[in-house]
């Protein structure tokens, strides 16, 4: 079974114009048709945002059945956090607070997802969506309370697993705590490894690789890339980043690992995959 999933700092759908248009995010959203979408920096009820639940609002422009929301910014009025789509039901969900001192709050949304499908397949995929700091000491620390958290813990190597968001990691520092320690993939690399990421911030001109997806289990890379073109550029500070698993049954052998972009990066020839 296919499973498509998409990374995005919506940027609370202020767009680099700073006009607040939800409509983009949701165009783009609504066009990739992802399985699950990881969104960071989601206003519920905030003036800017127009006092709209934008989970809420992303889920129904999408189509999404489904959704969690971990509310992490307390403002004069509303919150602002992390929300994970799915076209599949979440079964479990909890905020993990990734606050460190007297840092700007943050966290991380972890979501158990139910995937199934009409041939009878069915079997659970462990979602960590999050959103770290800016400091780097900051940074580690909050990894370490996600993988040190009881939901992280109680997961065996073998189940499917993703930890995906933005990761706000310049120097890709983070990349080989879950690659070399936890032994997961990344995802959003133009190969394997962790190095060559995409680079996904500023959406205009990007020069860093902050948006990615890291995946272990019985989750085997059929495809990546990142969206850089047209309406991505315009609709949030940052580009959504996307990979497409084939999820394996249990016990079965994930035969093949991607080590190359399966599917090239948008570039001009292709303009209406987005538009």
């Amino acid at each position: 079974m296919l499973l498509r999933v998409l990374s995005y700092n919506m940027h609370r759908a202020i767009g680099v114009d700073r006009l607040f248009r939800p409509e983009r995010i949701a165009k783009i959203i609504n066009h990739h048709q992802a399985d699950i979408v990881l969104l960071q920096e989601v206003d519920v009820g905030v003036p800017r945002s127009r006092q709209l639940d934008l989970a809420k609002e992303m889920a129904e422009a999408g189509g999404y059945p489904h959704y969690a929301t971990g509310l992490n910014v307390k403002l004069k009025k509303g919150m602002y956090g992390n929300t994970t789509l799915s076209k599949f039901p979440i079964t479990q969900s909890r905020n993990i607070n990734l606050t460190i001192g007297k840092h700007k709050a943050r966290g991380c949304q972890y979501s158990s997802i139910q995937i199934n499908n009409s041939s009878d397949f069915s079997q659970n995929i462990e979602v960590f969506n999050l959103h770290l700091g800016l400091s780097s000491q900051e940074r580690v620390r909050q990894i370490g309370r996600v993988i040190n958290s009881e939901e992280f813990a109680a997961i065996a190597p073998e189940t499917p697993c993703l930890v995906g968001g933005d990761f706000n990691d310049w120097r890709t520092f983070l990349a080989p705590i879950f690659t070399d320690i936890l032994n997961f993939e990344c995802a959003t690399n133009h190969s394997s490894g962790y190095h060559n990421s995409y680079l996904t911030y500023p959406a205009f001109s990007p020069t860093g690789g902050l948006d990615k997806i890291f995946y272990r289990g019985s989750l085997e890379l059929i495809r990546r890339r990142r969206c850089w073109m047209g309406i991505t550029r315009l609709a949030s500070d940052h580009l959504p980043v996307i990979a497409e698993f084939k999820l394996h049954t249990a016990g079965d052998p994930v035969t093949s690992k991607a080590d190359s972009d399966s599917l090239a990066e948008i570039s001009p020839e292709n303009i209406n995959f987005l538009i």
